[in-house]
């Protein structure tokens, strides 16, 4: 069966989409072949071109890169960096992240807008991090966005899917892929939210926190790949208040 991710007109096999933020750059390239993975992030402060140490030089050959704009306050700042991104050979995949709020770090949606639009026109790919609202989502895809990327829980924090019943109005709503970014804490949590119906997981913190960040990589490639192929079986039924016997209860033997 041929099941591909489609983003702005790009084909992946994977839908597994690795936040490179805090990896070691040595351990870059293990965790991505481990996990499967064809898109990754990069904060353009770590590809520095020249520099002694440049993220570019650790990303195996054949991917994808989704330069972000974090440190980004504001549209304009956004933009700036997605620019910038361009310049530096990056590609034209931007994942827009506007966070003002130092505390929390939740995505300003209003602003994300904005630096879609902008984005957009200029021919990016752009992936806008959001919190996950539907008015908010479909202003994105009436800006350009090709695909959108609401957080399943505050960044960091691997609490999991704690906006998983909003997640969920936006894959029934929105017709582009909804990509989970920020918060999946276990290959579980990612594959429930795979369940869903959601198009890929982006994961960062899960991984590389752990013991084990490249075996951790492949536990994420397994659950993302199980959790879309049961959605794609289509889930059994839930039944409410009784059992239902999974098989006959007739035609028992007579004494």
């Amino acid at each position: 069966m041929i099941d591909k991710l489609i983003i702005g007109g790009h084909e992946f096999r994977s839908r597994f989409i690795l936040g490179s933020g805090k990896f070691s750059l040595e351990m870059t390239d293990a965790v991505i072949k481990n996990g499967g993975v064809e898109m990754a992030t990069l904060a353009i402060r770590r590809a520095n071109m020249g520099g002694e140490e440049n993220i570019l030089d650790y990303m195996p050959q054949g991917i994808t890169l989704l330069p972000n704009t974090s440190g980004a306050r504001n549209a304009q700042e956004a933009v700036r960096i997605a620019r910038l991104a361009r310049e530096l050979g990056c590609g034209d995949f931007v994942k827009i992240e506007v966070v003002h709020d130092s505390k929390y770090l939740l995505p300003d949606n209003y602003e994300t807008i904005k630096a879609t639009e902008i984005l957009a026109k200029e021919g990016f790919v752009v992936m806008p991090y959001m919190y996950p609202d539907l008015n908010a989502a479909r202003d994105m895809v009436n800006a350009g966005a090709a695909a959108i990327m609401p957080l399943g829980a505050p960044i960091g924090s691997n609490k999991g899917l704690c906006t998983r019943e909003f997640i969920k109005i936006l894959v029934e709503e929105i017709q582009l892929p909804i990509i989970v970014d920020a918060g999946i804490g276990r290959p579980s949590q990612a594959c429930e939210a795979m369940e869903l119906g959601v198009a890929a997981i982006m994961a960062n913190t899960a991984i590389a926190t752990a013991s084990d960040a490249a075996l951790m990589a492949s536990a994420f490639k397994l659950a993302i790949e199980s959790g879309r192929m049961a959605y794609l079986a289509g889930l059994g039924r839930v039944v409410e208040h009784k059992a239902v016997a999974s098989s006959p209860l007739t035609g028992f033997l007579e004494d």
